[in-house]
């Protein structure tokens, strides 16, 4: 069996399935991927999937299905996916052991 890119927290779990609950009609799970721009030069970008892109990479876990972008892969690999709640904001959170450097606001990093 392949190693998990990303491995989910039970908090990032329990968030994904409240989303999905709230989701269109028709998703079928979230899809994770990376982005250029943000501060230190790539951003994780999240949405909403309906059907499966052939290179996917699907994760199910805890009861979730995250799909991974296939452009995302080789940024992700190994990373764990966490989601914290705090008084004023609330958000994922990516540990990602391929990240060299990492904005201050946390939204962008480099690899």
């Amino acid at each position: 069996m392949n190693k998990q890119i990303i491995k989910l927290s039970d908090n990032a779990a329990n968030r994904i399935k409240e989303i999905m609950s709230n989701a269109e009609k028709g998703s079928i799970g979230v899809r994770v991927g990376v982005k250029s721009g943000g501060c230190a030069g790539m951003s994780y970008l999240m949405e909403y999937t309906k059907q499966a892109n052939p290179n996917d990479e699907i994760i199910e876990d805890k009861g979730v299905r995250v799909f991974i972008d296939s452009g995302a892969i080789m940024y992700l690999l190994g990373t764990e996916m966490d989601y914290k709640k705090e008084e004023f904001s609330s958000s994922f959170i990516f540990k990602n052991p391929n990240e060299t450097e990492r904005c201050g606001c946390g939204e962008s990093f480099k690899i």
